[in-house]
């Protein structure tokens, strides 16, 4: 039964897992806003979460000199998508290619998606709950 539950779950917990990462990535923008060379950054949403659930992830190992090193991510994708610079709308004279106005409603659309995820994922385990009571 449990195998059910969780296949039915699944495309939800990716999706919300990507949507945490990239919720990340804007807030990460919007905190260098000010910072000189900084490029924002984002991921292809869509595209991500399409091949997550096929299995054909992007990853990205990483290099390792020594045998002695540590794997982990290189800070340049997060599960399932590589993170792209966004172009910048208007040059900034310090290079910075952050615009506040695409970054807030970038993140507040993002985390309304994810939150609207949470309230499916709630309904749905409710209604299962329900049908294991009843």
């Amino acid at each position: 039964m449990s195998g059910k539950i969780d296949g039915m779950l699944q495309f939800h917990r990716v999706a919300l897992g990507l949507r945490a990462a990239r919720q990340e990535l804007l807030a990460s923008n919007i905190a260098n806003a000010d910072t000189p060379n900084y490029k924002a950054r984002d991921i292809d949403f869509a595209g991500a979460l399409q091949g997550a659930l096929s299995g054909s992830a992007a990853k990205l190992p990483l290099a390792a000199t020594a045998p002695r090193h540590l794997g982990g991510t290189s800070g340049e994708s997060v599960p399932g998508a590589p993170v792209r610079y966004r172009n910048a709308v208007q040059p900034s004279a310090d290079g910075n290619t952050v615009d506040m106005d695409v970054e807030r409603a970038q993140f507040a659309e993002n985390a309304m998606r994810y939150e609207a995820g949470v309230r499916f994922v709630s309904e749905e385990i409710k209604s299962v709950l329900i049908a294991v009571q009843g």
